[in-house]
């Protein structure tokens, strides 16, 4: 084991969006007396390569990697002692096993409730539209399609979550003179934000929209399955900017093959990359995210230096 007393701190980093700006973040890090390491990520490393390297870090800012019981006892094995979530999700870190072997953790709520709010926009206007279906038919057939979308005036969002992302998402609904039915266990009226409060799933049959903005727990995961199909509205809408399990994926495919769901605007996915064998690669008027919603320049910037701050106040170094 290293001795951290002597030895120069040293931070993993595996967050893509952080990483795509990493050089931003260089000064601020030599500022502070720490080392980094910056690995090529496409959207999270194994828990088998977080397992061969953790140990030699005494800080790691996460993405959506896996912090598993067994990736933080090979932290604790070596160096590690703190750990920082960075963005809003934390159902990848089991905080339990941080908490007993000694690893003092954080993460940073409500950080990115504009940013996904307007990509969550973004979708119900696309899939209302069809806007990214138009596009791929000029790209790719050289057509020029004119397809009848629906107006958003008078139309009804079911929102699933009312946290920090749902509110600001449903600010920009209601911009466009839409109705929304708010679906939250803890839900709490938000001052101007007039929403229509129910339990999921009553009600859902008024939906031409289902929006999931809601984190993920073993209470919301496939809360959109087989069972509510038969429920659903004909033609609805479905956007999750959520996580990707809370849409089981084989129930979203069957809706879209019988015609009960029109469209999807998915920018998270049960297995990501979305597999190139996936079934929802099928259906052309879908949309499809990299999990990605969440990152502006501006906003990851903010983010990243919240969590380095973070991470030396977990470590004890000096600032």
């Amino acid at each position: 084991m290293s001795d951290t007393k002597t030895s120069t701190p040293r931070v993993l980093v595996t967050c893509p969006p952080m990483l795509g700006m990493i050089n931003q973040f260089v000064a601020r890090f030599a500022e502070l007396g720490l080392e980094f390491e910056a690995p090529r990520v496409i959207q999270t490393l194994s828990e088998e390569e977080l397992i061969h390297h953790i140990g030699g870090f005494d800080g790691w800012i996460a993405g959506d990697d896996p912090a598993t019981a067994r990736v933080l006892e090979a932290g604790a094995r070596g160096r590690l002692r703190a750990l920082v979530k960075w963005g809003v999700g934390t159902d990848n870190i089991d905080f339990d096993t941080a908490r007993r072997l000694g690893i003092r953790t954080a993460h940073t709520p409500g950080v990115f409730g504009r940013e996904v709010a307007d990509i969550a926009m973004h979708y119900v206007v696309a899939l209302a539209r069809n806007t990214f279906w138009v596009d791929r038919e000029i790209r790719l057939r050289a057509s020029w399609p004119k397809p009848q979308g629906i107006s958003l005036a008078g139309r009804t969002a079911a929102l699933v979550g009312f946290g920090d992302i749902g509110r600001q998402t449903a600010r920009r609904l209601i911009a466009c003179d839409m109705r929304i039915i708010a679906y939250d266990p803890c839900f709490r009226p938000a001052g101007g934000i007039e929403v229509e409060p129910a339990t999921w799933p009553e009600r859902i049959d008024e939906a031409d929209f289902i929006i999931f903005t809601c984190p993920l727990t073993d209470k919301t995961r496939h809360l959109f399955n087989m069972e509510i199909l038969e429920r659903l509205k004909p033609g609805v809408r479905i956007v999750n900017v959520a996580r990707g399990p809370v849409v089981s994926e084989t129930a979203l495919v069957e809706a879209l093959r019988r015609g009960i769901v029109h469209s999807a605007a998915l920018d998270v996915f049960e297995t990501e990359p979305l597999p190139a064998d996936s079934p929802l690669r099928a259906f052309e008027r879908c949309i499809f995210g990299s999990h990605n919603a969440s990152n502006t320049r501006e906003a990851v910037e903010r983010v990243s230096l919240q969590a380095i701050d973070l991470l030396v106040e977990l470590m004890g170094c000096k600032k």
